[in-house]
């Protein structure tokens, strides 16, 4: 066997073999960092968004259907990944800036969560300046429900939003789902339709406010008049 003749075949070979396994460490991370693995999201409709069950969160819960929250003045509406989580509460609170501008529009400020784990709603509604709804079918976070797993954190735009959120003075904890990916809309009244559809693609993928208040200003520009009143 000539490699134990020569030590340097052997060392020759382990180091092709660690550069090979170098290389295919480094396009996985490549490839994980594009958008090629991510699940794509189904463009939500008005009539499936319709027809949602929601409940209160009230001791004696009301069920509703979710057209109740915009079809008289369109509503902004944030499904929330995880209450707990310290990206979401970031997001919270980035669109309850936009309250007193949404409140001068006449548009509501709702949240969705698809679970009741302890007091985590509770502790995110001082992040949220809007009512919250319990979607136990998680059916807001459809069609087509996306997750993220621990692909994740190896992701860089990830430990970005990580770094972002933490800077902000952000914290939060590991109770509930949190792999099931949420997003933002912004729905018009009556067959307006919905004028925004933010999905999150990755842990900490805010909606941009901007895009929320224009969106907004839309429902009042287009609301007829006698719904004004």
């Amino acid at each position: 066997m000539s490699f134990l003749q020569d030590p340097s075949v052997f060392t020759m070979g382990m180091w092709s073999i660690g550069a090979g396994a170098l290389g295919a460490a480094a396009l996985a991370l490549f490839l994980a960092n594009t958008d090629m693995f991510l699940s794509k999201p189904k463009k939500a409709a008005l009539e499936y968004l319709e027809d949602i069950d929601l409940k209160t969160l009230e001791e004696e819960p009301r069920t509703f259907k979710a057209k109740e929250l915009w079809e008289k003045s369109g509503a902004v509406i944030m499904a929330v990944r995880r209450p707990g989580c310290f990206l979401c509460r970031e997001e919270a609170m980035d669109l309850s800036s936009l309250k007193p501008k949404l409140d001068d529009l006449g548009v509501p400020l709702y949240a969705v969560v698809k679970e009741k784990v302890g007091t985590e709603v509770k502790d995110f509604q001082p992040y949220f300046k809007g009512d919250i709804f319990l979607d136990e079918k998680k059916k807001f976070y459809g069609p087509q429900r996306r997750k993220m797993m621990f692909m994740g954190f190896v992701r860089l735009g990830v430990w970005y939003n990580f770094f972002r959120a933490w800077n902000g003075g952000f914290s939060g904890n590991l109770e509930g789902e949190g792999f099931i990916l949420g997003g933002v809309f912004v729905v018009g009244p009556g067959k307006q339709g919905i004028l925004l559809e933010h999905r999150e693609k990755e842990f900490g993928d805010k909606v941009n406010p901007f895009s929320v208040l224009e969106a907004a200003r839309r429902i009042k520009s287009q609301t007829p008049a006698s719904e004004k009143k």
